[in-house]
């Protein structure tokens, strides 16, 4: 049976997270009474969060992200599984980005391959295989993730807490879409990032669970699971194949992919 977190907890919960992002605020561990036990209390305590923020004016989801899809970002993190959230409207920029530095309390960022759906991937469609997402992606393209620690000390934090707020998600540059990406192997493509001019971290498509549609798999079934089926028009970021780099006021960050062209963002 799956565990749900009662009324109060998830509203006082809900309360603490979304007002450490609309406040500027650093967060520690939530109150035990008030802590996600499990990923199914997160993803619900996450949905909370969303539309507190929602309300509050932060901006309304239009993608999702997934992180730990890479032995890089899970021996990173200490996180042996994938983790998803979602993206906010305001967060997102095109092609080349510019962002506030001093908006983000601890800004990093990530290489990503991203997907566009063009149909839904709805609950009647699970359990979903690669061969089953792959019809409803419509454009592939390059991106950058924008993360933000907003904890105390991230690494003393609970797993299922930090699904709850999104995941360090902060944002992300999405590149030129790409419609005919069916002619690339992305399994095989190459990506790099730069950091003022010098590389700092690269990797291959394949590093994303083997091929990075696997992530898409992963997610739509996730999605279901949690009662957030993924629609058409939203996009994903697969995972970063570089480890997280974290930034200084001026950092200008490029990404490129092959086959997908490149990103940049600026952070000032």
């Amino acid at each position: 049976m799956v565990r749900i977190m009662d009324f109060q907890a998830l509203d006082r919960a809900a309360s603490i997270l979304s007002g450490g992002r609309l406040e500027h605020t650093r967060l520690g561990p939530l109150p035990e009474a008030h802590r996600p036990r499990n990923e199914a209390e997160a993803y619900q305590l996450q949905a909370a969060v969303r539309r507190r923020l929602s309300v509050a004016g932060y901006g309304e989801p239009v993608g999702r992200k997934i992180g730990c899809t890479t032995t890089v970002m899970q021996e990173y993190l200490k996180i042996p599984n994938p983790c998803a959230g979602f993206v906010y409207a305001p967060t997102v920029r095109e092609r080349a980005g510019e962002f506030d530095f001093s908006s983000f309390l601890r800004v990093g960022v990530e290489c990503e391959i991203v997907v566009r759906l063009a149909d839904d991937l709805p609950a009647s469609g699970a359990s979903y295989t690669r061969s089953r997402v792959s019809p409803a992606v419509h454009t592939v393209m390059c991106g950058i993730e924008v993360v933000d620690d907003r904890w105390v000390d991230y690494g003393s934090m609970d797993v299922a807490t930090l699904i709850a707020d999104d995941f360090f998600g902060a944002g992300c540059v999405l590149g030129e879409p790409l419609m005919a990406w069916r002619e690339l192997e992305l399994e095989s493509l190459t990506g790099s990032m730069s950091i003022n001019g010098i590389q700092v971290g690269s990797g291959v498509g394949g590093d994303i669970m083997g091929h990075p549609l696997e992530a898409l798999v992963w997610l739509a079934n996730t999605a279901v699971l949690h009662g957030i089926p993924l629609q058409g028009g939203e996009f994903v970021l697969l995972g970063s194949m570089v480890r997280t780099k974290w930034l200084e006021p001026g950092d200008l960050v490029e990404i490129e992919i092959s086959g997908l062209g490149s990103s940049s963002a600026l952070f000032i």
